[in-house]
């Protein structure tokens, strides 16, 4: 029988174990965490430290279900050592387990920038840093979020939420730079300003002090909590040891297989084609491939096409694809009200969108996701695609007009279609569609569209819900 051994019971390792299992009752599952927890959503860690989800109400599956499907999961028992000339992996406790076939699922660590007193702050990583920074939060008078990426937002907004003043220390000049342009962060900037976080651009931390953050010219910004949000890398070292191709993540092929091919990487630690995804959708994509792969089928991994989503209470944001484009590169449509912190920019080549940033509440973002994930030909009318109420063309987020190939849950690629034939089959409410296509299970931004399609699809059959 053969042994599949899984390193990282995360988001990619629990979804690759569950994928495998699906397809093939018989195969010897053993899976290792470091974290002593059963797998949560990490992407709902913004919740949690906001105060609108409980910490058990984030978990990935439920305690049973390891016995239920015949796996063996190890927590708190990390991976130490891969001797690939006789296939073991052996973890810091000195369990030594063999495999046939191994995949590396182990994720990222937060960077913790090298300053003096970096120790007296929390990083925002696991849900254990989300435990100490709420413990924290309760005493503290004011707060600090260094780094302003998606992460760094979250956490401020969050703390915010809770009451407490929070400043935000960001180096580069404008917030999420990798993902917007300099408007659309002045904008997200200004809205979180008016949600109680003062936001400071171009700044740098010099050290962590018992009364605050040293900037770099002198200035102490106060604080009694300070939380760190200054990006993640790749947990690659144990790769490294056993001879595996390197570069920022472990180098992957199409069949998400290293340079040895009984080892497979998937997730935030894993470059395929020069690029590490940090995002939950390709995560998933990955380990639907590999469990593909391992099981005998034929699958091939292509990259992924991102959409990154703030999940920030009162911040509406998406935004995909090559967002920096100016005039000179290609044709650019953009609207911005900062008054009403609405910010939008489309950016179109060769009759094709290939970015966008929507800021502020708008029914345009499922039109623009499904014309930028499929690469489709944008409809001529440019100011219908950002008011679509302005337009006589169907709004795609509208049940009734949105076609069954439209893509409804971006996490884990469920159409409308897989819906409604979810629905046909007995699934009459939200929690039945999410237990059969897992649609609201990551992100949760599409949980209002899942249960507008069931809403509509209960009205024409006349069933009361």
């Amino acid at each position: 029988m053969m042994r599949l051994v899984v390193v990282g019971n995360g988001m990619a390792g629990s979804r690759l174990v569950s994928e495998v299992r699906d397809r093939d009752p018989h195969i010897r599952i053993t899976v290792f965490g470091a974290e002593s927890r059963r797998p949560y959503n990490r992407v709902l860690l913004s919740n949690v430290l906001a105060g609108s989800s409980r910490a058990e109400q984030v978990r990935l599956v439920d305690s049973t279900w390891y016995d239920a499907h015949r796996v063996e999961a190890a927590f708190g028992d990390a991976v130490a050592h891969i001797d690939r000339e006789t296939r073991h992996v052996v973890t810091e406790g000195g369990r030594r387990e063999p495999y046939d076939l191994l995949v590396l699922a182990t994720g990222s660590d937060a960077i913790v920038p090298p300053i003096p007193g970096v120790e007296r702050a929390i990083p925002f990583r696991t849900l254990d840093d989300c435990e100490r920074i709420i413990d924290a939060a309760q005493q503290a008078r004011n707060a600090v979020v260094v780094g302003g990426g998606l992460l760094g937002i979250e956490a401020a907004r969050g703390l915010a939420g809770r009451g407490l003043p929070v400043t935000l220390l960001h180096l580069a000049g404008h917030l999420m730079e990798r993902q917007l342009d300099v408007e659309a962060g002045v904008v997200l900037g200004e809205t979180l300003a008016g949600l109680g976080v003062e936001i400071r651009t171009g700044v740098s931390a010099e050290s962590i002090e018992e009364g605050g953050v040293r900037l770099a010219g002198g200035e102490l910004v106060e604080a009694d909590l300070v939380v760190l949000a200054c990006g993640v890398r790749p947990v690659t070292g144990l790769a490294a040891d056993a001879g595996l191709e390197v570069r920022r993540g472990i180098v992957v092929d199409d069949e998400l297989r290293t340079d040895d091919p009984s080892i497979f990487a998937i997730g935030e630690c894993a470059e395929h084609e020069g690029t590490v995804y940090g995002l939950v959708a390709p995560a998933w994509e990955q380990a639907t491939v590999a469990a593909d792969v391992i099981t005998g089928g034929k699958a091939l991994y292509r990259g992924s096409r991102l959409v990154t989503r703030l999940k920030a209470r009162s911040v509406e944001l998406a935004a995909m694809g090559e967002t920096q484009l100016t005039e000179e590169h290609a044709e650019v449509v953009r609207f911005s009200h900062r008054a009403r912190g609405t910010y939008r920019k489309l950016v179109i080549r060769d009759g094709r969108l290939v970015g966008a940033i929507v800021l502020g509440e708008s029914d345009a973002v499922g039109t623009l996701t499904q014309l930028f994930d499929r690469g489709a030909p944008v409809p001529g009318d440019r100011a219908g695609l950002l008011f679509p109420g302005l337009s006589s063309a169907p709004v795609a987020d509208s049940p009734t007009l949105m076609p069954d190939a439209a893509k409804v849950c971006q996490c884990n690629n469920v159409t409308k279609g897989q819906i409604r034939a979810c629905w046909e089959a007995g699934a009459r409410d939200v929690a039945g569609v999410a237990a059969a296509t897992r649609a609201t299970t990551g992100c949760g931004t599409c949980r209002d569209a899942v249960e507008g399609i069931v809403g509509w699809l209960c009205e024409q059959e006349g069933i009361s819900v």
